[in-house]
């Protein structure tokens, strides 16, 4: 079967790099970014004047790295590294190499996997291997204390995998409290010879008040205890349900009851949840006062205070709303007599205590049933049917209320400190913000993602900016742009006024510095994995929309020197920065690192307690809601997927030209740029630096990853 002949814009891209390369001679065929290699001459293709093509050397081998220890903090160099995106999203980006080489984190719980041997062939051994070493026992546990009939059973059902603590504590988290208990010999942490500790009742409260954070109080539940007639195991198993309330509850107020990512790939914060024997350990022998360090796991910037004061005066409107809900799971009608999983529920619900078998839906639990149905304006029958199930539920919370929540739980996803000097960009609002203990010291408008091209949220630490940045175009619009023009034209890329490199392989279109480049006169880095930072842009007149939603990720900023003023510190005025253009790369390193947090709030609360609105630009706070159970709208299409609509697919044509015809219009960038544009050029470099200063500030070395270092990018 003959092999398919390429039509379209892949044969465009294909005669493209042949006319490109056989530019250079003696060199074999290239591969661009995304475009398979040409093996020779393409047919069809004619002669054309060679295009400028730069030529740069392949990067010498990097110096070994140096100890950020030994490096000064004040006005150290650090060479800028472009990365073009490897997923194909267009942008404005590029990130320092140390960023790419960071190792990806691993799961805590994934097993180390071990490489295995051909099949049907033993694992080749060193000739002089020795015996293969046996695995490393765990350490043994030590034993209960003894004459504690308590601690016996502690240690036993936390050995035992098959007792149920709380579903969403994972294994993990069980052998933490496990270790932590037996630092104790598995003692009892919570009880007394009376009772609960005063520990214990302060941490009771708190998991009962939960609701008052936002989260849900039915998620912790408390275990019940009759002390005069508890048996040891009834103890044991208070004391040990009663720690993983308490786990859970820390870890939740920290955003442990969602995973971002899996709500969309450009949500990637680091969530800091503390492990169960961190919690332990802080609260039991905290006595009264172990309530208020559990709610001071929940956040305490001003943000999320003015939200928490409002959700709770929006609940004081709604008196049902003091009597405590119950979700019960699906099953058959309940009367006196039966026996059921979901009675404990219901007499955890009603403080219903005492009973041998608290499965046993006995009188007591029918009369308390009676009397709530009473209090309904049921029929008082005392069977759980499925309308008394549905209204121990309580009714579902109202839009306003569910977007409270939402706004509230996307505060636990950043860092419980801020930083003294952060800055901080909340990508609905459009704005940008730099705050140093509370008190804003700058604001600026900012132009965001658009929904397609997502700005991600995160957190990252910014470390230092870049004078006069060039650009490489990312393989997106290198393949949708530039290389249908460049078939059409070999000259097309330096009338726009760009470069054509050729690295290795492979080319790589690269915008010089200049009043036209895309990221304007200053950038300023943090690297991520994300590939996006704030930048300059020159087209100026976006800012005066309302809606500014047009970016491809990163973060433009209206006023970037006075922004640079301000991060930069007092050595660098807007007027020595202003100095910098025109002279080449620089970059400007940070006094000191600055947290930079990309943030996603929809609702603002003032002083006054008085609700903004904002767009939910790309359906994070539906996304959201859903996950929480507050909502069951139907979701909005991920931000950053473009959908399919299913149809016919549009036929392909071959750019090419008849001989002697004027080059058939086409709706490329050349129509926004002049035709007569021409590369500025590049003036010399001079030193920024006063005399008495030592070099501070020097070029940045041109640089253009390989492909296949690059990792997927936002710009």
């Amino acid at each position: 079967m003959a092999p398919r002949r390429r039509t379209g814009r892949k044969a465009g891209a294909a005669a493209t790099l042949a006319v490109l390369l056989a530019a250079q001679s003696g060199l074999p065929g290239a591969r661009a970014e995304g475009v398979a290699a040409v093996p020779g001459p393409v047919a069809g293709v004619t002669a054309t004047p060679p295009p400028a093509i730069t030529t740069i050397p392949d990067a010498a081998k990097p110096s070994p790295e140096v100890p950020r220890s030994e490096i000064p903090r004040s006005e150290v160099t650090k060479p800028e590294v472009p990365t073009p995106s490897a997923d194909g999203k267009a942008g404005d980006a590029a990130k320092p190499a140390s960023a790419s080489a960071e190792p990806t984190s691993v799961p805590p719980e994934a097993a180390p996997v071990q490489p295995a041997a051909l099949p049907g062939t033993a694992a080749p051994a060193p000739a002089d291997a020795g015996p293969a070493p046996t695995e490393a026992a765990a350490p043994a546990l030590p034993p209960p204390a003894p004459g504690d009939p308590v601690a016996e059973v502690v240690a036993a059902r936390l050995a035992d995998p098959n007792f149920s603590l709380i579903r969403r504590l994972n294994t993990k988290q069980r052998e933490a409290m496990q270790a932590f208990y037996a630092l104790g010999a598995f003692k009892s942490v919570w009880l007394t010879d009376t009772g609960w500790s005063d520990a214990a009742k302060a941490v009771i409260a708190r998991l009962q008040a939960a609701g008052e954070d936002g989260l849900d109080p039915l998620a912790y539940p408390i275990p019940l205890l009759d002390p005069p007639h508890a048996t040891p195991a009834d103890r044991a198993e208070a004391d040990l349900k009663l720690s993983a309330a308490a786990v859970l509850y820390a870890r939740d107020a920290r955003g442990g009851r969602l995973d971002p990512a899996r709500l969309s790939r450009f949500i990637t914060p680091k969530l800091d949840l503390a492990s169960a024997d961190a919690v332990l350990t802080r609260l039991t022998p905290a006595g009264a006062n172990a309530g208020a360090l559990l709610q001071a796991y929940n956040p305490g910037q001003p943000g999320y205070l003015a939200l928490k004061a409002k959700l709770a005066s929006l609940r004081a409107q709604q008196p049902n709303r003091a009597v405590p809900m119950v979700r019960l799971p699906k099953g058959p009608a309940l009367k006196t007599g039966m026996r059921d999983a979901r009675v404990p529920l219901i007499r955890a619900r009603f403080g219903i205590g005492g009973a041998q078998d608290a499965t046993a839906y006995d009188e007591g639990v029918a009369t308390a049933v009676a009397s709530f149905q009473r209090q309904r304006g049921m029929k008082a029958s005392g069977v759980l049917d499925p309308a008394t199930v549905a209204a121990l539920a309580g009714p579902a919370p109202d839009r306003q209320e569910a977007d409270l929540l939402a706004n509230m739980e996307r505060w636990r996803w950043l860092p419980a400190d801020l930083g003294r000097t952060h800055v901080f960009v909340n990508i609905p609002e459009f704005k940008v913000r730099v705050i140093r203990d509370g008190r804003v010291l700058d604001e600026a408008r900012t132009i965001v993602g658009k929904p397609d091209s997502p700005t991600p949220i995160f957190s990252g630490e910014m470390t230092y900016a870049v004078v006069n940045p060039s650009w490489t175009v990312p393989p997106s619009i290198l393949k949708s742009q530039f290389l249908p023009g460049l078939a059409r034209d070999p000259n097309y890329a330096a009338r726009l006024g760009y470069q054509v490199v050729k690295r290795g392989n492979g080319i790589a279109i690269r915008q010089p510095p200049g009043e036209r480049n895309a990221l304007g006169f200053i950038k300023f880095m943090f690297p991520n994995d994300h590939a996006v930072y704030l930048h300059d842009t020159p087209n100026r007149s976006l800012f005066s929309r309302s809606e500014r939603a047009l970016s491809h990720g990163c973060v433009r900023v209206d006023d970037p020197f006075r922004f640079a003023q301000v991060v930069l510190g007092p050595r660098w005025p807007t007027e020595r920065l202003k100095g910098l253009i025109g002279k080449g790369e620089r970059t400007v390193m940070l006094p000191e690192k600055i947290p930079v947090h990309l943030a996603y709030f929809t609702l603002e609360a003032d002083a006054n307690g008085t609700l903004r609105s904002l767009p939910d630009l790309y359906g994070v706070n539906a996304r959201v809601k859903v996950a929480l159970g507050l909502s069951n709208e139907a979701l909005p299409p991920e931000a950053g997927h473009k959908p399919k609509v299913a149809g016919p697919k549009p036929t392909t044509v071959k750019p090419t030209t008849a001989p002697g015809a004027a080059p058939r219009p086409s709706r490329d960038l050349a129509q926004h740029q002049s035709p007569t544009h021409r590369p500025a050029p590049r003036r010399p470099v001079a030193t920024a630096t006063e005399a008495e200063e030592p070099a501070a500030v020097q070029p940045a070395p041109d640089y253009f990853g390989e492909t296949g270092a690059i990792r997927r990018g936002w710009w």
